[in-house]
């Protein structure tokens, strides 16, 4: 059993880093709201080159306006008392309309540094040309996440027709053991983004009840 566990985390593991390097808008924003991110690299870029082309591929055909605009004003900015305000004005707007573009929100730009460790791992994969390091690195924490939630649910089980509490506990751990899976395999294949929370939840409680 423990080596077709391995097994199948091994490969989801793979996968779903695989699929994290394709998906670049969503990998993008995960921290382009970063001093140093990706976004407001392109935007220094832009200002420094006084082309605005850079940045554009971060947003969508109908927000355009708006950061050329934010832009201009940056551009106008140069050498003035104001150029520093402009220009974290013209950041801001950019990443704000970045994100409103994925669908998620923007709570301000976050110092330089600001980055989960994945995230450094999958930008240092795309500059030294080879995703080995990362696929390790999500390789360890899938197996680590399947093997404690499995370990867990499995000892449940013994237990869960001993008391109503032990069934509660059995059923908490698989709900959790499951859903932690699903989503995994979703996102791997481009789904997780369309299915909430809930759903993964309702759909585990679903299986027990069938006896699934």
């Amino acid at each position: 059993m423990k080596k077709r566990i391995n097994k199948f985390a091994g490969t989801l593991a793979v996968a779903v880093a695989c699929f994290g390097l394709l998906l670049t808008p969503r990998f993008a924003a995960a921290h382009c709201d970063t001093m140093d991110g990706p976004v407001v690299q392109d935007a220094r870029k832009a200002l420094n080159t006084k082309d605005v082309t850079p940045v554009l591929k971060w947003i969508q055909v109908k927000d355009e306006k708006t950061v050329k605009d934010a832009f201009k004003k940056a551009l106008a900015a140069q050498g003035k008392k104001q150029q520093q305000a402009a220009e974290k004005k013209f950041f801001e707007s950019l990443v704000r309309v970045h994100r409103a573009g994925e669908g998620a929100p923007f709570t301000g730009l976050k110092p330089a540094g600001e980055v989960e460790p994945v995230i450094a791992e999958a930008d240092k994969a795309l500059a030294g040309g080879s995703p080995d390091g990362l696929v390790k690195m999500v390789t360890d924490s899938v197996s680590q996440g399947i093997r404690q939630r499995y370990e867990k649910v499995a000892e449940a089980l013994k237990h869960k027709d001993e008391k109503v509490q032990k069934g509660r506990e059995y059923v908490e751990a698989y709900v959790e053991y499951t859903h932690y899976v699903e989503r995994l395999q979703m996102d791997a294949e481009g789904h997780a983004a369309h299915h909430g929370e809930s759903a993964h939840k309702k759909h585990a409680v679903q299986k027990l009840e069938h006896g699934h």
